[in-house]
């Protein structure tokens, strides 16, 4: 039986031929890859690719080795494919981006559009972007931000995308699928929630308690300290300020911000009141045309996958061939088709990267409903 070192000798020498054929495979794929370009022929063409799999799977004995070889030559052919997509942007044969790059993303003046009412955390994340005397108005759903600004109402619409505590944003999410407009900016807010109450009120009067789902989620610990108390949802912790100044009771209260209290005359009975005192949510504003800054430094994008095996570990692929760092998935069910999802990613890069390019080159050919949902940097 040979010693622990021959063996490892032998394995050396191995690797060094596996290197070797794999080099010549890629000159040979680099002839291919030149004819496909002078043809004009699809980088990707799956028929092949399967029937390729096939043929060397079934050169293998072992179930075992069938299945290893049929996943070393997926990623073969994954390379090739980046190799060829890298040909494309050398020759500047790349599909083209909507997007234009400007010297001046947020200009002077602009009108802008936030959900919700007069108070809500939105107006102060529009106040602190745009500046407090920015001409801003308000409207009662995301949906309606986003037609605003699609029909050119608002120059920009700002909108809440994820919260530290409570997640996601699942309609924003879906409304930057349905809607052309992309992100231009994203703020990251500081939110400190307070319990508001009429003038007069005191802690013991509150029997019921108003503010929006993800408010009163973010403030489920000081609500279960106090288990007489009711809590309802309604469409905006602003508009809970509201409520509970037109009813007048001293028996109600709203988790809102500071803000509302300011804007209608209510009083701060505790502050703050939210459990996590680093929760934060970060809002993104949108804008109708596809543009960028040089000083850009994030994308979000959004894909469909085929439903087979491996489809999500190849579009991420492209991310770590070109070494991009990708800071954020997330998935979402498509409407009218059981089981089966839209994914939404957040990388590092700017769109004037060739990394960047060579990676959405590959993701645009080989992923359903490919969108780049924006290209921007944060306004803090």
């Amino acid at each position: 039986m040979l010693d622990l070192n021959e063996i490892r000798e032998q394995i050396d020498r191995t690797d060094r031929e596996i290197v070797e054929c794999y080099q010549k495979r890629m000159e040979l794929v680099h002839q291919v890859a030149e004819y496909k370009l002078s043809a004009g022929k699809k980088v990707l063409d799956r028929e092949r690719e399967a029937a390729k799999l096939e043929a060397v799977e079934a050169m293998a004995e072992n179930p075992f080795d069938k299945q290893a070889v049929r996943e070393i030559f997926t990623q073969l052919m994954a390379i090739s494919r980046k190799q060829q997509y890298g040909m494309l942007a050398e020759r500047g044969m790349s599909e083209k981006l909507s997007f234009a790059l400007t010297d001046e993303l947020i200009g002077d003046p602009v009108r802008v559009v936030f959900q919700g009412v007069e108070g809500a955390y939105s107006q102060i994340a529009m106040q602190r972007v745009f500046g407090e005397t920015v001409s801003g108005y308000h409207v009662s759903r995301f949906r309606d931000v986003c037609e605003e600004v699609a029909q050119g109402r608002a120059d920009f619409g700002v909108l809440p995308i994820e919260n530290s505590s409570a997640g996601m944003v699942n309609d924003v999410y879906d409304l930057l699928v349905e809607y052309d407009n992309v992100i231009a900016a994203e703020y990251y807010l500081k939110v400190e929630h307070a319990l508001l109450g009429v003038p007069g009120a005191e802690l013991g009067d509150i029997r019921t308690v108003y503010s929006h789902p993800q408010g009163l989620m973010q403030c489920s610990h000081f609500l279960g300290t106090h288990t007489d108390w009711k809590s309802i949802s309604l469409a905006n912790t602003a508009v809970a300020a509201q409520k509970v100044l037109k009813d007048g009771l001293t028996s109600q209260a709203a988790i809102a911000s500071p803000l509302a209290a300011k804007l209608y005359g209510l009083q701060v009975l505790q502050y703050p009141v939210n459990d996590n005192s680093g929760n934060t949510t970060r809002f993104i504003m949108i804008r109708k045309d596809p543009v960028y800054s040089r000083n850009a430094n994030k994308l979000s994008l959004s894909f469909e996958t085929r439903n087979v095996s491996g489809s999500l570990y190849n579009i991420l692929s492209h991310f770590i061939f070109n070494n991009l760092n990708m800071t954020k998935i997330e998935s979402r069910p498509i409407p009218d088709k059981p089981w089966e999802y839209r994914f939404f990613v957040d990388i590092e890069g700017n769109l004037e990267s060739p990394g960047v390019q060579n990676a959405l080159q590959g993701i645009r050919a080989e992923a359903a409903n490919f969108q780049i949902l924006g290209c921007y940097c944060n306004q803090a």
